[in-house]
């Protein structure tokens, strides 16, 4: 797939609020600073689409973009530390989790961690969660370009056996960087898949 159109739509806090469920909808969150924002563009051929920060916490509401007229693109609040309140990250945290359990037309969570990491638990937590309610996601590991790929791929597979301790079937996993472009085709291919099923079936 070739995203030839990105358009920003809205921004909310209530999931009630979002665009007509009429179209597929796939989710990016990760911790934050996991370079969320920074896959955005590159996914979509625009750096400026969604904003990029070097503070933990920038995104605060659920940003919804239309991809190629056909399917949203939404850009979730990282979750874990942030500069702000406790009220505040509660608040973040119920936002996120009513719309992940509510919302849907949404079809697929791509859950990022950071590939440089061994996992945290933290991450293991909000998988877990997920598969718990059900919600269907593949994981995303960020900033492959930043450590070499021997380390990158003992990170991932320590992952791997960290959830093989709970899952008995493991999640589609791409490895990415947002500098080079890596994973980019995979995650599209991926999307334009789903989607071709979501249509077929409407």
């Amino acid at each position: 797939m070739v995203i030839k159109t990105a358009e920003y739509l809205q921004s909310e806090v209530d999931w009630r609020k979002c665009p007509a469920p009429d179209k597929p909808e796939y989710a990016f969150i990760g911790r934050s600073n996991v370079g969320k924002s920074s896959l955005i563009n590159m996914l979509t051929n625009n750096r400026n689409l969604a904003k990029t920060s070097s503070k933990p916490g920038k995104t605060q509401t659920i940003n919804h973009f239309l991809m190629n007229k056909t399917w949203y693109l939404v850009d979730l609040p990282g979750y874990g530390f942030a500069r702000t309140s406790k009220t505040n990250r509660e608040k973040w945290q119920k936002m996120i989790s009513d719309y992940l359990l509510h919302r849907e037309n949404l079809q697929m969570v791509f859950e990022l961690v950071d590939s440089r990491l061994d996992p945290q638990q933290i991450d293991v937590d909000f998988i877990n969660n997920l598969g718990e309610n059900g919600i269907p996601f593949a994981i995303i590991f960020t900033k492959a370009d930043k450590i070499s790929t021997g380390k990158a791929m003992s990170n991932i597979q320590k992952m791997k056996n960290r959830l093989y301790e709970t899952w008995e079937e493991l999640p589609l996993m791409i490895k990415s960087s947002s500098l080079s472009g890596l994973g980019k085709d995979q995650i599209l291919d991926y999307i334009e898949e789903i989607n071709q099923q979501f249509y077929n079936i409407k």
